[in-house]
């Protein structure tokens, strides 16, 4: 292996970070914001809330997330004139909104069942202590609900968020230099895709030790109980 050559492919991958960085953070945040919408819509939307819901979790969980990505992309090409009229084509013309549409829009279905289920582990009981200190409507769910949802629901959140980093990888399939279509260049350019390869591996591997160390401390900051533990 050459090692000068791995590091020259370390510095030119480094400049497809912060794109990578930028889709991964774009995507969780706007797909968990509409995950959250699902979620407390199919907890409080009746019959027909559910339904969406399902219907909605289905389509996007039981498809390939590539296949979405083509199908944003490519497949929405075909209806430029009326995506022009609706005022909307300069937004599906861009790989990079078509990569985040897809990546948000296959998250969120991922972290509203996440989400429903931190809900719904709030016990019956907890929301009855909460009421009978005075708390109720948006107090109750921001003070005692969304924290104990929240903590609930963390690690399998915190997974979602590491699939979603690598899944960024796919929108190198749609001509984003990312990462992953700098490898692929370089490939295409030097075809030496071995040392390539691990390079972009050891750059993600990178990055995800950092997030899950972060979502660690989230975990512990969410969990007092377990901190009066381990200080007795």
């Amino acid at each position: 292996m050459d090692l000068g050559f791995m590091w020259d492919t370390f510095l030119t991958l480094l400049t497809g970070l912060s794109l990578t960085l930028e889709l991964a953070v774009t995507s969780v945040v706007a797909g968990s914001a509409l995950a959250l919408a699902i979620s407390l819509l199919a907890v409080t939307g009746g019959e027909i809330g559910r339904t969406i819901t399902r219907t909605y979790v289905f389509v996007f969980r039981g498809s390939p997330l590539l296949v979405q990505m083509f199908l944003i992309y490519y497949g929405l090409g075909q209806f430029r004139h009326g995506l022009q009229d609706l005022g909307v084509w300069g937004f599906f013309r861009e790989p990079y909104w078509c990569a985040v549409l897809a990546l948000t829009l296959n998250t969120a279905a991922y972290c509203s069942e996440i989400f429903r289920g931190g809900l719904l582990a709030v016990s019956a009981q907890e929301i009855e202590a909460a009421r009978a200190c005075g708390m109720s409507g948006i107090l109750l769910f921001r003070r005692i609900i969304l924290p104990i949802a929240i903590r609930h629901a963390l690690p399998a959140y915190g997974n979602e968020i590491i699939l979603m980093i690598k899944a960024t990888a796919l929108a190198s399939v749609i001509t984003i230099m990312e990462v992953t279509g700098l490898a692929g260049k370089l490939i295409a350019d030097s075809f030496r895709a071995f040392e390539i390869f691990i390079v972009a591996g050891a750059i993600y591997l990178a990055i995800i030790f950092i997030v899950t160390r972060m979502l660690m401390a989230v975990d512990f900051w969410l969990s007092p109980h377990m901190r009066m533990r381990l200080q007795s």
